[in-house]
């Protein structure tokens, strides 16, 4: 999205339509002889077996200055799975390798895990992505960790390069790197961002003016992308949410552990296509309004840990700015979406902010009666400080 704003709290990289694949490919070449990347890619084996991922995997081939890729398998129960997944990788040689977080041998880990306090029971994205933080932390050599959904319909190399490029280029000192996009076909998509977040960050701002992290939060141009890269010593001081928080409690451990003059964002693409999740506008318990659950409590618990007062007149007042916020932002996107010539569902539109603001009650229900929620995983340093040799043994598993 060619424009040049720049929020206040931390850098925009915006794509100006003016870089050239070869162009950013060079640079990393050069870069990484210096800063090696390891990326990771977590997948089900649902999305294994879907047409993006056999794209996104004949892309990588060309890749060649990623030193390693991690394949964290996840929702696979059996081996034939676990053999699939490694023939479809095998394209890319002896520098991926696949994680079968199902599987005897790192369920055994986890065990190992779990009976010494260490929480790690709940399956999930956040599980797998500390699974392979912690395969890429036992190569001394990797300063980058770079993470990317396997659902990307239109995914490319482009996209890549714009994500590794800003942490590995010498000339630049940023620890974390998130990704933003419009998610477009013939009509506006991410209804959790546009209809949640955004006009949720702007209540929260109004009601907690003074809230530092609020403020952090609402720089992001899409705080809820599956796309970021990071240092190696984030990746091995962030805590890891194990549920549909992990971006937004990413966004919170990066808030807490690093200067915000060292996170930027950056535009990787004109457009980015993707599943989407059904509304589930009934059950709570899945699809968007699972969530939207998990997103909101994340917020608020982030919120309590740094001395925010959350009382149930507050929540009132919230879910009140919230619909009033987001009615506001149908006009805009109405709006938005008629220039720009895509189809505009108002009454959908305004049937999904209804759904979620039941959600930002029911979530703060849920926080009232348990203010701590789920633990995150902790963070590797604690792990290795109890078992130093556990990434070691993570690694002899595949």
């Amino acid at each position: 999205m060619p424009d040049f704003y720049q929020h206040e709290l931390i850098t925009t990289i915006h794509d100006l339509q003016t870089g050239k694949l070869e162009q950013l490919e060079d640079m990393l070449r050069t870069a990484t002889q210096q800063s090696k990347i390891g990326l990771v890619l977590p997948v089900t084996a649902a999305d294994m077996r879907a047409d993006p991922f056999v794209r996104i995997l004949h892309e990588l081939q060309h890749a060649d200055y990623i030193d390693t890729i991690v394949v964290t398998l996840g929702v696979a129960p059996s081996e034939a799975d676990y053999q699939e997944t490694k023939s479809k990788t095998a394209m890319l040689g002896d520098r991926c390798r696949v994680l079968w977080t199902d599987g005897p041998q790192i369920q055994s880990l986890y065990n190992e895990l779990i009976h010494a306090g260490i929480p790690v029971s709940t399956a999930g994205k956040g599980r797998s992505v500390w699974t392979a933080f912690g395969y890429l932390l036992a190569d001394p050599t990797i300063d980058v960790f770079v993470l990317h959904d396997c659902d990307i319909v239109d995914y490319d190399r482009f996209l890549l390069a714009r994500l590794c490029l800003p942490m590995v280029h010498p000339a630049l000192d940023f620890e974390f790197c998130k990704a933003y996009y419009a998610r477009v076909t013939d009509r506006m998509h991410g209804r959790v961002v546009r209809l949640l977040v955004f006009p949720l960050l702007r209540a929260l701002q109004q009601l907690y003016p003074d809230s530092r992290f609020v403020q952090f939060l609402a720089n992001f141009r899409y705080p809820l992308s599956g796309e970021f890269s990071l240092t190696r010593n984030l990746a091995r001081t962030n805590r890891i949410p194990s549920d549909w928080g992990l971006e937004v409690g990413t966004l919170a451990e990066v808030f807490r552990n690093t200067s915000h003059k060292r996170v930027c964002q950056a535009d990787l693409c004109r457009l980015y296509e993707h599943k989407h999740q059904s509304a589930s506008l009934d059950n709570k318990q899945g699809g968007l309004m699972k969530m939207a659950i998990d997103i909101l409590t994340t917020i608020y618990r982030t919120l309590a840990s740094q001395g925010v007062v959350l009382s149930q007149d507050a929540f009132i007042t919230l879910r009140s700015l919230y619909l009033r916020t987001a009615q506001n932002c149908i006009r805009q996107y109405a709006a938005d979406a008629r220039v720009n010539g895509l189809n505009y569902d108002r009454h959908g539109e305004e049937t999904m902010i209804d759904a979620f603001a039941s959600c930002v009650t029911t979530s703060a229900e849920m926080f009232r009666a348990d203010p701590n929620g789920a633990e995150a995983i902790p963070n590797w340093t604690r792990v290795r400080a109890a078992f130093p040799d556990f990434a070691d043994r993570l690694r002899d598993s595949t």
